[in-house]
């Protein structure tokens, strides 16, 4: 497992041992290609890699962006003469899953970026990597742990299979460390995992000593009057009807109210599903003015994240105004082609100032070092996510001090989920505690109440 830091050459590395591979293989006809599964979005990444570093290696893209569907058919029809000339087979995870073909091969190394899209053990597409026959496996992963160890067994069970026996096993030892209560406990799990984990941290200053400094700051917002009379309706609301909900019905109830604040906390028209976004209805748009004028100022660039797509338009109509120029949009429904072309455009040196970016389609995998400010304009409930997104800048080529603001609205469930965050960073050395949404579904009426009541 390589879990070297956000941006220390992960893919690079990959690639110099494909390399290497094929420069031991003296050219032999009888090697077996290597198969690459990636998420949809870093496909364009990885080909300019490939491009770029080893544009001799033979490598055979499965994806409908890169070839038409007769290619795949007759490949899938035949997979050992279709694939006798290549090196590399890269696919998606998505497609991992069902073309079935993928199974029937016996690969020489099976490779997964981003290894954290299977952390679900019983996912199909966890089980589908898990089927895959081949002599070796590779997962490369920022962040071997997210949320809690299963992840990790998850991990190790596609790339040491055994090595932390089944998941009953591994559950009913985890629970056993869970009540011994010390911060040595974990250690025979470190020994046991520490010879097939490579990680390196970019705070290590032997590792990256001409890497900037990152400075990461709370954005303290307040809300605007209209958020207030929005954000207690949704609160009564919720009081009167979690006196009649229990079981799944009350789960729902709770995270669909959770959801409704965080878009108050956004913007009222978020909630009220608007058109218009005017910048006095909410705190944040504000904060937002007075951060970017500054950036502005110094004729620096922004990153601006966000985890709803349908605030990604407004957010770039916003600050068009505010820049006195238009910026860049990324968002899960724009094209994987399309993706490259826009961290190009937004590299380039005449760049645009700012790039507005859905967390999940652009968190991972892309080098955006133009970039020296990062925005989180709402907090996502697991730190590891946050800090993915925030390594778009802050990575290896970065030739500036990178500034992060995270914006938190005062007083309202944001600020609690930023206090749970931090204690989230602070144990995820040991043990991380299940998902954050999972335990606030799991609090008694009272508790909750408290916890996103203004």
């Amino acid at each position: 497992c390589l879990a070297d830091d956000m941006g220390l050459g992960k893919t690079i590395q990959v690639i110099d041992l494909l390399l290497t591979l094929r420069r031991e293989d003296g050219g032999r006809d009888d090697v077996r290609p290597t198969l690459l599964i990636v998420p949809a979005s870093l496909i364009g990444n990885w080909k300019s890699e490939f491009e770029r570093f080893a544009p001799t290696l033979r490598v055979f893209y499965a994806h409908g962006s890169e070839v038409d569907a007769e290619q795949l058919r007759r490949v899938a029809e035949s997979p050992e003469s279709g694939l006798s000339e290549c090196d590399v087979v890269l696919t998606t995870y998505g497609l991992a899953r069902r073309m079935e073909w993928l199974a029937k091969v016996r690969w020489r190394l099976v490779v997964l970026d981003e290894a954290q899209a299977i952390k679900n053990a019983s996912s199909a597409q966890a089980k589908a990597v898990r089927r895959l026959k081949t002599s070796g496996r590779i997962a490369l992963t920022g962040t071997p742990v997210e949320n809690h160890l299963g992840e990790l067994w998850s991990l190790f069970d596609f790339c040491c299979p055994g090595l932390l026996g089944n998941a009953s096993q591994f559950k009913s030892f985890i629970k056993r460390l869970n009540r011994r209560q010390d911060a040595n406990a974990y250690g025979s799990l470190r020994q046991l995992v520490r010879p097939y984990i490579l990680r390196r941290l970019k705070t290590d200053p032997n590792i990256a000593p001409d890497l900037p400094d990152k400075t990461e700051m709370r954005a303290d917002c307040g809300l605007a009057k209209k958020q207030v009379v929005l954000y207690q309706h949704v609160l009564d609301e919720l009081r009167q009807r979690l006196e009649n909900s229990d079981g799944m019905a009350r789960r729902g109830l709770v995270l669909a109210s959770l959801m409704q604040l965080k878009q108050i906390c956004n913007h009222p028209s978020l909630y009220l599903r608007q058109d218009e976004f005017a910048p006095s209805d909410s705190g944040k748009f504000q904060r937002l003015t007075q951060i970017c004028e500054a950036i502005a100022d110094r004729q620096q660039r922004a990153l601006i994240f966000t985890q709803f797509q349908s605030m990604t338009q407004p957010l770039a109509e916003f600050l068009a105004e505010v820049f006195g120029r238009q910026g860049l949009v990324l968002h899960g429904g724009v094209p994987v082609k399309k993706r490259k072309e826009l961290v190009n455009r937004f590299q380039a040196e005449d760049g645009p100032p700012f790039f507005v970016i859905s967390v999940k389609a652009g968190g991972v995998g892309l080098n955006l070092t133009a970039a020296s400010h990062v925005v989180h304009f709402d907090r996502w409930w697991n730190p590891a996510v946050e800090n993915q997104a925030t390594d778009r800048a802050f990575r290896i080529g970065q030739k500036q001090n990178v500034l992060v603001h995270k914006f938190v609205c005062r007083g309202t469930l944001e600020e609690r989920i930023d206090r749970m965050i931090q204690d989230k960073q602070n144990l995820a050395d040991e043990v991380l505690s299940d998902g954050a949404e999972t335990m606030l579904t799991e609090m008694s009426d009272d508790e909750l109440l408290r916890f996103v009541s203004l």
